[in-house]
C-alpha cells in the first residue's frame, strides 16, 4: 500500500483520501467524482527529498 493524502474534490469539494503510488513516480491523470461524475485531473509530483504532492483541479482548468 502507498502513502495518502487528503485533498478536495474541485466540484463539490467533499474531501477525499487518494492513496499515491510511490513507484510509478510523477503522474498525471483523470478519474470521475464518485459524487458528481465529473472528470477530476490529479497531479501527482516527487520533489528532489522523494517526498510527493497531489494536486486535484477540474479538467477544464
Amino acid at each position: 500500500m502507498g502513502d495518502t493524502e487528503e485533498v478536495f474534490r474541485p466540484y463539490c469539494g467533499q474531501a477525499i483520501e487518494v492513496v499515491i503510488d510511490a513507484s510509478a513516480g510523477s503522474q498525471e491523470y483523470v478519474e470521475d467524482c464518485e459524487i458528481c461524475c465529473r472528470p477530476i485531473v490529479f497531479t501527482v509530483r516527487k520533489d528532489r527529498l522523494g517526498e510527493f504532492s497531489v494536486n486535484v483541479r477540474q479538467e477544464n482548468e
